[in-house]
């Protein structure tokens, strides 16, 4: 794929950002199926648990997410650049309904649809409960609040894993106001960075502000993934949300991340990865693929079923007893199988698709990214420009 990067480097197409994103989500499973096998508190655990794969799973803690909701800042900035050039007198045209549609639909589904056997199972192991499932869910349809074990609690309904969508929802709403009162924000502040990104601002100031964020901030406002009460989460997943919406307005920052790329690998080392993995990824993965629609499409359905088929595959293996080492890599497989088998039957039930973010059948086919995870948008004409070359 680098070997056509540069017959593919035009404006109006960043591929690589679509693959980024997928490659997230795929470590996204990954870092799910970790979860049932490590010390860390999670909704079931394997009796094998143990700290072994911790530091592994460490070493994406500080920039997964990260990078998935920069991508997302990216993917909102360039749809309301498209939006507004096609309605130049009314900012954001239709992309707030747009956007809710395909965010809050999935994120109501799941919540009382996909999340809820998450729930119960948890209710079983750490809580001891011995109703049906029928029955768990008249609790969890009423909101009860009686699942506690001293300061532990479920909290019922819950979104679990698809707490994602629904920051990222707040997010593009504040994207959406400062773009309705402030329409040129966004392609000021891209102007400023085209001509101001510095090696110095693209690989110290991210890293300062982060880490001095997370030293001053994730001990006073731990994370709870509850939307309100969550400042340094907010700190965090917002402070990188608007700074893809801002590079996604800088078509020249690209090209300079790229050329930081190997500088940014002893970064990485350090904890902070996502310059490593832009500067990477512009270079080698700026290309397309005749995969690349099926899999843009397919990750959001997938992202939406993957936890719950992880707890649901965890507790019909977990009679058999086998180990770590044999169950672990099965439950991947498994996993990744069924979602995107869930996924092809869902795209071609009409009622299904918008509950997971997808188009309606026969719409116009994305050709790059948005923020429900599903579609693309086109680039604004902002001119690339070759940097001084850093590095190869």
């Amino acid at each position: 794929m680098a070997a056509r990067m540069d017959s593919n480097l035009r404006p109006g197409r960043l591929y690589f950002l679509d693959w980024l994103r997928i490659a997230a989500f795929g470590l996204l499973v990954l870092y799910h199926v970790g979860m049932y096998y490590v010390s860390w508190d999670w909704h079931v655990k394997s009796p094998f648990a143990s700290p072994a794969l911790e530091p592994l799973m460490l070493l994406t803690s500080p920039w997964r997410l990260a990078l998935l909701f920069l991508i997302s800042g990216a993917a909102s900035s360039l749809m309301l650049a498209k939006q507004q050039s096609r309605s130049p007198g009314q900012p954001g045209g239709n992309f707030l309904r747009q956007r809710s549609w395909r965010l809050l639909l999935p994120l109501v589904f799941g919540m009382f649809v996909i999340v809820p056997p998450q729930a119960y199972f948890e209710a079983m192991h750490k809580f001891a409960y011995r109703g049906s499932y029928l029955e768990f869910m008249g609790l969890y349809l009423r909101g009860f609040d009686g699942f506690c074990r001293g300061a532990q609690c479920l909290t019922l309904p819950t979104w679990n894993h698809l707490w994602f969508v629904a920051y990222l929802w707040l997010y593009t709403l504040l994207l959406w106001a400062l773009n309705r009162f402030a329409p040129r924000a966004l392609d000021c502040a891209g102007a400023w960075l085209s001509r101001s990104s510095t090696p110095a601002l693209l690989l110290v100031v991210p890293v300062l502000w982060l880490a001095l964020s997370r030293l001053w901030l994730l001990d006073r406002f731990p994370s709870t993934h509850a939307l309100v009460n969550d400042f340094y989460n907010h700190v965090l997943f917002g402070s990188v949300f608007a700074a893809g919406a801002v590079c996604a307005r800088a078509g020249a920052v690209w090209l300079r991340l790229s050329a930081l790329r190997w500088h940014a690998l002893p970064v990485a080392l350090l904890g902070w990865a996502i310059v490593a993995v832009l500067g990477f990824g512009f270079r080698h993965w700026n290309a397309d693929h005749r995969w690349r629609r099926y899999a843009v499409e397919a990750v959001f359905p997938v992202y939406i079923l993957h936890q719950t088929l992880i707890v649901l595959l965890t507790q019909a293996l977990l009679p058999l007893h086998w180990p770590p080492a044999v169950e672990g890599p099965l439950l991947v497989l498994a996993t990744f199988g069924l979602s995107l088998m869930g996924f092809e039957m869902l795209r071609r039930v009409p009622l299904l698709r918008p509950c997971f973010g997808l188009a309606p059948a026969g719409a116009e086919k994305p050709q790059q990214f948005v923020p429900s995870l599903t579609d693309s948008e086109a680039l604004p004409t902002h001119a690339l420009k070759r940097p001084p070359t850093l590095g190869s």
